[in-house]
């Protein structure tokens, strides 16, 4: 089934330890039904020095499942659950269950 959340959106996060925080989808990963979000399940790496980057303690994003994050409705700024809603024309647009507005493009 494909993810009704896509790279750009911005979601809050609605359990586990980041719960409550908000960001922006940097990357969606539909087979995996994962999402990196900018800021949030930050992890650190201890990585070697190279030739590019000089080695330490690294902090990074890691996937956290899409059925723990919930779209941000552009109109409450709160959480909603995303519908598909089609146009007479055919055209698909994703709108927001709470307000019924338009998502994204």
């Amino acid at each position: 089934m494909a993810m009704k959340i896509k790279k750009g959106d911005q979601v809050i996060v609605i359990t586990g330890r980041d719960k409550g925080k908000t960001g922006e989808v940097i990357k969606a990963m539909p087979k995996d039904s994962k999402v990196v979000v900018q800021g949030i399940n930050l992890v650190k790496r201890h990585t070697k020095p190279t030739q590019e980057s000089a080695g330490g303690i690294v902090s990074k994003e890691h996937p956290i499942h899409v059925s723990n994050v919930a779209l941000i409705d552009p109109k409450t700024g709160k959480a909603t659950r995303v519908g598909i809603k089609v146009d007479k024309d055919g055209q698909k647009s994703r709108v927001a269950k709470k307000s019924g507005e338009v998502i994204g493009k």
